[in-house]
């Protein structure tokens, strides 16, 4: 799909759309609760529909209703060699990992080759630690092990994922067990609506200090309730205001624990001078925060070196295709220099390199000087109403 922008300038209010990474920890946490439990306000990325196969995959039943999800566990982890189809989603991959290595059975994860490019080495040295069975190729992971409740030690440094992952299995053996997060820990917010998310449904998981976190046997509960709006895309909404555009994001929660809440404050740093932002906690801003800085005043990024193992190498997505419009970024030792930029469309499309995050940061970008980018749909995996959104508020973009 392609989108061809006119120049234009947004206006209106509109509803922040639910969080994804929400959504993820609130079905899983519903699975693991052992009753029946109902979440609203549920978005149907390729993202989350990836954890909702994963989840009848081994074994709970899903219904639709809307933007309503039922998910009924009785059936869950009864499963004998379960396939889990896992698209592009790196949550859903890194989140049901422990899940299967639960089950004492073979178990096949399978995704794009893409995806499968993306770290699993913390998880093949779980495995190999334990004398667990871990082969992955260009487009599966098959596993057998037996976890058991434990100690274990995780890396903080690589993602929240794998640490988030392990919390869902140890909930789920339901005895006592910490894990260790080994220092430097990025990304501590992801952990922290885990935590928050498992809790609403009885689950005892806390931090007992700031490296430790500690999973105690709980009795858990049904829940029903509706996920709360996501920060990482509103960002892309309340972008626009930053180059000319008066739109007003709701269904945002003031108290929200999502660490991508930090965008306002870097939106107000980036519209006020050239700023040193730190995003090693908030990686899925990057694209955002460079098509911003490209179009302000510039900025210097660091902790830019997870960017390189997201959907595509999203710093080398961002200088690629702000190069074809006669811009570029500076690379140096975990930053990214943003220059300010005299931006113009040369009549080449933009590439949205099969990553969501890029195809929105290029879309902002694209709004203020005209043109097109293709493999537009790939905001489907976490965003699908993007484009008909920015069209309500007067964004002038025809997709093809």
């Amino acid at each position: 799909m392609i989108a061809t922008f006119t120049p234009c300038k947004l206006a209106g209010v509109i509803d922040a759309p639910p969080s994804k990474s929400m959504a993820h920890r609130y079905l899983i946490g519903a699975a693991l609760s052992g009753k029946v439990c109902t979440l609203s306000g549920v978005d149907y990325s390729e993202d989350i529909l990836a954890s909702m196969d994963c989840l009848k995959a081994l074994g709970a039943k899903i219904s639709i209703q809307g933007d309503r999800v039922t998910v009924d566990p009785s059936g869950f982890m009864q499963v004998d060699a379960p396939v889990l189809e896992c698209r592009e989603s790196g949550s859903t991959l890194r989140f049901f990992i422990p899940l299967a290595l639960c089950l004492g059975k073979t178990v096949i994860l399978r995704g794009s080759q893409r995806l499968m490019e993306r770290p699993l080495k913390v998880y093949e040295d779980l495995c190999a630690d334990n004398g667990f069975f871990f082969h992955k190729t260009a487009e599966t992971v098959t596993l057998c092990g037996r976890l058991e409740s434990g100690d274990y030690a995780i890396r903080g440094d690589v993602s929240s994922q794998f640490i988030t992952g392990m919390i869902f299995a140890l909930v789920y053996l339901g005895q006592v067990a910490t894990i260790r997060i080994l220092p430097p820990f990025e990304s501590r917010s992801y952990v922290n609506l885990t935590i928050s998310a498992l809790n609403a449904f009885g689950a005892d998981v806390r931090f007992t200090d700031d490296y430790t976190v500690s999973v105690a046997s709980s009795t858990m509960h049904s829940y029903t309730g509706r996920i709360e709006g996501d920060y990482s895309n509103a960002a892309f909404l309340d972008a626009f205001n930053l180059i000319g555009s008066e739109v007003h994001v709701e269904n945002l929660n003031v108290d929200s624990l999502q660490g991508d809440r930090v965008y306002r404050d870097y939106f107000r740093q980036l519209s006020q001078g050239t700023p040193t932002l730190d995003i090693s906690d908030c990686p899925d801003l990057g694209p955002v925060l460079f098509a911003l800085a490209a179009l302000n005043h510039g900025a210097v990024f660091t902790g830019t070196d997870r960017l390189k193992v997201k959907e595509s190498d999203r710093g080398q997505a961002m200088y690629e295709e702000l190069e074809k419009l006669g811009g570029g970024l500076l690379f140096g030792d975990n930053t990214i220099t943003v220059p300010k930029q005299n931006l113009q469309y040369g009549g080449i499309p933009l590439n949205g390199h099969n990553d969501h995050r890029v195809v929105m940061a290029m879309s902002i970008v694209l709004s203020v000087i005209g043109g097109s980018i293709d493999q537009a749909e790939a905001v489907r995996k976490s965003y699908p109403g993007f484009f008909s959104d920015i069209q309500s508020l007067g964004a002038k973009v025809e997709l093809s």
